[in-house]
């Protein structure tokens, strides 16, 4: 009965959009005057219980619970953090923010504010503000001067201004950076990765290159995301659950097709490998 039980949640959890499951977690209290999520918590166990409740929130819900175990005790998970700003646009950085307020009754700035220092804090708080120009409109010279700069800023001189690279990487729309990144490699000589990889380290150098990724091409950073995720000792299932329950209804279909091009073998099989049970079965309906 319980294997039974427990194939019913794959299949229909894992085929169903996320507005579905929402429906029919509504419908299950209605029925039954029992909460789904609660339910799940006295028959379920593992990865494979927290895949369940991941999919039984909104995305900004759910980001916002993300947001919170990233900074959660002693240390914070510095590459989630930077995924989740680093993947959303204005609005969806808007939205997690009222739901994480909502959530947990604490404003998020505050708590990053709290977690975070140095110049990876003003990274962080810089992305959260969701103030990033979202226009099409390019304009080669003003592209051309924000590489000048970035490149004075950086390799062209001794130290790094790290609050330039911030400036124009935090606010800039992602088709002005592209043309940004085009013309800064004719004035360096050299891919701006590069050069960031160059010029800084730790948390910041992960959160400049994460942007510089992301603009580049967003399939290719989230499979590569998900490749680090499982390979080597162990799994990231932190990572694994975040990405493929955030993206499964975005982009998914690119980041299986990046995926495989990156790395010779379908995301499928790499999953299948590094997971077992009942939740590799819930991953594996989830990239069909």
């Amino acid at each position: 009965k319980q294997w039974y039980q427990r194939r019913v949640r794959v299949n229909v959890l894992g085929n169903r959009s996320r507005d579905q499951r929402l429906e029919i977690a509504v419908m299950f209290k209605t029925l039954f005057g029992r909460d789904l999520v609660t339910e799940f918590k006295s028959e379920l166990s593992a990865n494979f219980l927290r895949l369940c409740k991941c999919f039984l929130l909104s995305i900004p819900q759910f980001l916002a619970k993300e947001l919170k175990r990233a900074m959660k005790g002693s240390g914070t998970d510095e590459r989630a953090l930077v995924e989740i700003l680093v993947g959303l646009d204005n609005k969806g950085i808007s939205e997690v923010k009222r739901s994480y307020k909502t959530t947990f009754e604490a404003e998020l700035e505050r708590e990053i504010v709290n977690e975070t220092s140095g110049d990876f804090k003003r990274l962080a708080l810089s992305l959260l503000q969701g103030n990033r120009d979202e226009s099409e409109v390019v304009d080669k010279d003003v592209a051309k001067e924000d590489a000048l700069e970035l490149f004075n800023a950086g390799i062209n001189r001794f130290g790094t201004d790290e609050s330039k690279f911030n400036s124009i990487l935090c606010s800039r729309s992602y088709r002005h950076l592209k043309m940004v990144f085009a013309e800064y490699k004719l004035v360096a000589g050299e891919d701006i990765e590069k050069s960031i990889r160059s010029e800084m380290s730790g948390e910041l150098e992960l959160g400049f290159i994460s942007i510089v990724k992301r603009i580049k091409n967003t399939p290719t950073y989230f499979a590569e995301e998900l490749y680090k995720s499982m390979k080597g000792l162990g799994t990231d299932d932190d990572q694994l659950i975040r990405i493929l329950v955030w993206r499964s209804e975005l982009d998914l279909v690119e980041i299986k097709g990046a995926f495989e091009s990156l790395y010779g073998k379908s995301l499928r099989e790499y999953i299948r490998e590094d997971t077992s049970g009942d939740f590799r079965s819930l991953l594996l309906t989830i990239v069909k």
